[in-house]
């Protein structure tokens, strides 16, 4: 069963790995991947709102950890 920190994690790694292929300037990423992945970091959820999300819910979503975030800055 995932729990909710095993959760947090996973959206907030696939946000990272997003906001790498959004920010990828080869043309090895191809237009359309990094496209999608701009549109999808639209409407994906920031730190701060996972962190009111685990407020709110704590039985879905753990507070993100500060650490986990400050390595992919």
């Amino acid at each position: 069963m995932t729990s909710p920190s095993d959760r947090t994690r996973a959206v907030l790694d696939t946000r990272w790995f997003l906001q790498t292929l959004a920010e990828g300037e080869q043309t090895s990423i191809a237009g359309l991947v990094r496209s999608v992945a701009i549109g999808l970091l639209r409407h994906y959820p920031t730190d701060t709102e996972m962190a009111v999300s685990a407020t709110v819910a704590p039985t879905i979503w753990s507070a993100p950890r500060k650490d986990r975030a400050d390595e992919r800055r």
